[in-house]
């Protein structure tokens, strides 16, 4: 009996052990989120604080009901993190610099930790140190971290977002211990990222696998149970369909990480994808879901009990606290930036039977929405400014949104064309004008045509011309002919013989002519464009071919891609008669200014 007893005893102290020893960890995740504080599309649908009536994703409010909820359900250890790319993409933005009110927001719903991707940079590096600033300075916000960001000796232009490292407001890795584990979180931004974020500068960014090896090795130091690498780099799909990319070839060459949360590349993974024992997950886009990574800890070793992506759709009731917090930004924003623009935050400009789509990562050669951009870029142009242009051109990869059926309204629009700033108080990069000529405008054309190839976001949309090419011939030897359309519908042959010294026009936003000035280097050294002014004087920096959009008034008036748009689709016929213009069917099917030679 008392080795029955004894045997009980031990069983019991046995197993109490090993229960004692296993821990359940949550790691609740989103990237890309892009400042999508309200659901998206139409906006003017979005109601959180009823379920059941509208078809909208997203929206912070939702996010937050789901991340209290998940934290009430899981009685181990529960993190949530963000994946980088939160700022930038919707009216909200507009004003971090002077409330800090995002970061603010995601650490009252509860964010453990938050990196940077390359569109935090968009405002460029002392921008952004205003952001981060500022934020702090009004309240309490997550660690943000930079990863492997390199900061320049020579230049001050990183001065302030640097000291940010010493201040402790920014951070390479933070380590949280939570029930007795001790839990290291390290981001990272990958090589396309940082090619994608040329304001960055004078920021560098170390290599992904190195600086990853460097902080398990730090993290190790630390004495640390899991690693966590926030990476904002991303996975893509390979000719075969396969999963590729920099967050794959992470894996498989840094030993040590014990899950991957991705971002970057708006991936949409529903499980995670498992790469030498290292589980990579990403969300997709815009706040559309929550991901849930749940692990089992035990006696040293991690393993995935389970993942879901967590709808954020009408079934959620919205947060109602977050709900008022964000309705009060939201004035914030129809007082101090649309109201001077004679522009009201809900008010109808447009409606669309149809869809207006652009998908970088879809068939963008037969897009409907990148033309009509451009023919709003074009409009505008032509209108407001004293020269016009001949050619208005816009890229995929600025285009950041659709247009759904249904009422459109200026949130919806702007979301289209977020993208950049300039050094005025409006969100949106400024829109510039060169002058090339005829034999550097067929280069040009050349090029870009081709540069899509190897990064999608590179394949434009034009106004203002027609080509005939024949895509049979050679590098540089497809393009046949070109003609100029002018206001009256008119068409003027351009010719691009080295005699030809007239010089054409073309405007795109100040990002997008940053190209212009790679073209020698995409096209190996065989092509060099020289950008000039409408005097044939060479430009040498980009802020200075940006239009003076009202040349009545002191100073560079600024135009910008949504204004543009905005303009443009308000203009059209109210065809209903519901006092809303509706967007020409003239829109409905693709539209391309390159015809095939037969």
């Amino acid at each position: 009996m008392k080795k029955l007893l004894l045997l009980l005893i031990l069983v019991s102290v046995s197993t109490g052990s090993s229960a004692q020893s296993e821990k359940k960890i949550v790691i609740l995740h989103t990237n890309d989120l892009h400042s999508r504080l309200y659901g998206f599309s139409p906006e003017a649908d979005y109601s959180p604080d009823v379920t059941g009536n509208d078809s909208t994703r997203g929206g912070f409010s939702r996010i937050a009901t789901i991340l209290k909820n998940e934290r009430e359900l899981n009685p181990g250890i529960t993190l949530t993190i963000d994946g980088g790319d939160f700022l930038m993409g919707t009216l909200f933005h507009a004003l971090e610099e002077r409330t800090g009110f995002q970061l603010r927001l995601m650490n009252l719903m509860g964010y453990d930790a938050v990196a940077t991707g390359n569109h935090e940079y968009d405002f460029g590096p002392e921008r952004l140190a205003r952001i981060i600033k500022t934020s702090h300075s009004m309240g309490e916000i997550p660690p943000v971290l930079a990863g492997n960001a390199v900061f320049s000796v020579k230049d001050e232009e990183d001065d302030q977002l640097e000291k940010l490292f010493s201040d402790g407001l920014l951070k390479t890795k933070v380590v949280f211990e939570r029930d007795g584990i001790r839990i290291g979180v390290f981001s990272v931004m990958g090589k396309d990222a940082a090619d994608v974020a040329p304001l960055s500068r004078p920021v560098k960014f170390s290599a992904q696998k190195t600086f990853a090896r460097k902080m398990v090795k730090e993290l190790k130091k630390d004495k640390c149970d899991i690693i966590i690498c926030v990476s904002h780099s991303g996975i893509t799909r390979d000719s075969k369909g396969n999963w590729d990319g920099e967050d794959v070839r992470l894996a498989k060459k840094v030993k040590g990480i014990d899950v991957i949360i991705s971002g970057h590349t708006h991936s949409r993974l529903s499980e995670p994808l498992v790469i030498n024992n290292i589980p990579i997950v990403q969300t997709g886009e815009y706040g559309e879901s929550v991901g849930r990574l749940s692990m089992i800890y035990r006696d040293g070793d991690l393993t995935v009990e389970g993942y879901s992506l967590i709808p954020v759709d009408d079934n959620v009731q919205g947060d109602p606290e977050t709900e008022r917090i964000i309705a009060g930004q939201r004035d914030l924003i129809d007082s101090l930036l649309l109201f001077p623009l004679n522009i009201s935050y809900p008010k109808p400009v447009a409606e669309s039977d149809f869809l207006l789509e652009c998908n970088e990562h879809g068939d963008f050669m037969k897009s409907n929405l990148g033309p009509m951009i451009a023919d709003a870029i074009h409009a505008y142009i032509n209108k407001h400014s004293d020269k016009g242009t001949s050619i208005s051109m816009v890229a995929v990869g600025v285009i950041r949104d659709r247009i759904i059926p249904g009422i459109l309204t200026p949130p919806d629009v702007f979301r289209i064309m977020s993208l950049g700033s300039g050094s005025d108080d409006i969100p949106g990069y400024p829109l510039s004008r060169i002058y090339v000529t005829g034999r550097e405008l067929k280069s040009i054309l050349e090029i870009l045509q081709v540069a899509y190839k190897s990064s999608p976001s590179n394949y434009c949309y034009y106004s203002g011309l027609k080509v005939r090419y024949d895509p049979g011939k050679g590098l540089l030897r497809k393009i046949q002919k070109i003609e100029i359309i002018d206001s009256s519908g008119k068409t003027v042959d351009v010719d691009f013989s080295k005699k030809n010294q007239a010089l054409y026009s073309i405007s795109a936003n100040s990002y997008m002519l940053e190209f212009i000035g790679i073209i020698k280097q995409m096209s190996f050294g065989l092509i060099n464009v020289v950008p000039k002014d409408s005097e044939g004087k060479q430009i040498s920096r980009m802020v200075d071919a940006v239009i003076d959009m009202d040349s009545s008034v002191p100073g560079k008036q600024e135009g910008k891609e949504w204004l543009a748009l905005m303009e443009f689709v308000s203009s059209m016929a109210d065809t209903d008669g519901d006092g809303v213009p509706e967007i020409s069917r003239r829109y409905s099917v693709p539209l391309s200014v390159f015809i095939t030679s037969e």
